[in-house]
């Protein structure tokens, strides 16, 4: 049975977003996927499915999550080897600049219009940069990054894409732990 990762956006932030673990693993469970991990309460969970599409594992989770939770939840969905090739990368970009504050990886629904990535990739200065590769942005916060031209809070909605972020480290992790 194929191994898939998925990344919830937007849950337990604030009172009205609550989705406990336990919960997030009983709607995996009831949308169809089995030996259910979860990482850290911030929305990521590893699952086997009989699904071989990762678009229908989406839907399917993405139905249960809402069941479940009693809102949507945006999620993404990766396969092992995507998730290991965005490790890949990050480590990549991480090790060109040794500067680095901080390293965010956005998890992208859909790959983003190339044009769009021309526009915001171009915000890059000398200090921070955006890098999208395939499903993936990374945004590269060097020192003083406050002051930059990179706003990260604004990578999602200039890409015109659903996304979730997570840090260098639970990106890198969980290609380690899930996909090894």
């Amino acid at each position: 049975m194929p191994t898939y990762v998925a990344f919830l956006r937007a849950i337990n932030l604030g009172p009205t977003r609550k989705f406990p673990k336990a919960d997030i693993v009983a709607a995996t469970e009831a949308a169809g996927g089995t030996d259910v991990l979860t990482h850290i309460n911030t929305g990521n969970v590893r699952l086997t499915s009989t699904m071989r599409s990762p678009a229908k594992v989406t839907a399917a989770l993405e139905r249960a999550y809402a069941e479940r939770a009693g809102f949507e939840v945006p999620t993404i969905v990766y396969t092992p080897a995507e998730l290991v090739a965005i490790a890949a990368d990050a480590r990549e970009l991480t090790e060109e600049r040794p500067d680095l504050e901080r390293h965010y990886v956005y998890l992208l629904k859909d790959e983003p219009d190339p044009a769009l990535v021309a526009e915001v990739e171009a915000r890059s200065d000398e200090v921070n940069a955006i890098v999208v590769r395939g499903r993936a942005a990374h945004v590269l916060l060097g020192p003083g990054y406050e002051a930059g031209g990179v706003d990260p809070y604004k990578t999602e909605k200039a890409l015109r894409v659903v996304a979730t972020n997570r840090n260098f480290k639970v990106v890198t992790t969980l290609a380690e732990k899930w996909c090894s």
